[in-house]
């Protein structure tokens, strides 16, 4: 896909990216919270920086296409998500999945995750939707994926299962409609179900120097019980 240069393009310009935009609106507007303040508050904060990318018409800044061995599995995890409860937001990723540059995120890859995870970044400082006080992404997993411990120095994270099933620190499973909720400095490990790749999507919110600043580090520590 190429634009004009003369003008910023902006989601206004390019309606499957507005879609996208509104889907991530959705999914921090209407999955339940479980009874949790903190959850609540990060999906207010989260739909409320969605609100403001939508209502500014924020810039459009497509990064160069790139995928990794993972992505053999994108089709399979787009045509499951299809089905479940989170459909219409997969469908919406599926229109855009064209201009994602998939990536690892870390200096040092662990050999066994190179070919069974990466992720695509949807909204962040470098686009493509241009944004700076949320990041908001896609992380896919391999079916059989051990994804190691770590933790985001400054992070509020959270996932939402669109396809698949994964496991966080042993403590229950998230199917599609399911929020994985990770405050700052929360050691995290995920297990991915043998048969199905998972799809999640993530919010990123923080001060900015900590969201544009992160390193990404595994840790050889176990996740607490």
């Amino acid at each position: 896909m190429t634009f004009d240069t003369a003008a910023p393009t902006t989601l206004r310009d390019v309606p499957d990216w507005r879609y996208m935009m509104q889907e991530c609106d959705e999914l921090y507007r209407y999955l339940p919270a479980g009874g949790s303040d903190r959850i609540k508050s990060h999906q207010r904060k989260a739909r409320e920086a969605i609100a403001r990318l939508l209502r500014g018409n924020a810039e459009l800044r497509l990064q160069p296409r790139a995928e990794k061995p993972v992505t053999a599995h994108l089709r399979r995890a787009l045509d499951e998500g299809k089905q479940g409860a989170l459909a219409p937001a997969v469908r919406a990723l599926d229109a855009v999945a064209h201009d994602l540059s998939w990536q690892y995120g870390y200096e040092k890859v662990p050999k066994g995750l190179t070919h069974s995870y990466a992720y695509a970044e949807l909204a962040g400082a470098q686009g493509p939707v241009v944004s700076h006080d949320i990041i908001l992404g896609v992380v896919l997993f391999a079916p059989g994926c051990t994804y190691p411990a770590h933790a985001h120095k400054g992070i509020t994270e959270s996932y939402v299962c669109l396809s698949g099933a994964v496991s966080e620190n042993h403590q229950g499973v998230y199917v599609p409609g399911s929020m994985i909720f990770n405050p700052p400095e929360h050691l995290h490990r995920i297990t991915v179900g043998d048969r199905e790749p998972a799809l999640l999507a993530y919010a990123w919110m923080g001060d900015p120097a900590d969201l544009h600043q992160q390193k990404m580090v595994f840790t050889r520590a176990r996740p607490r019980p």
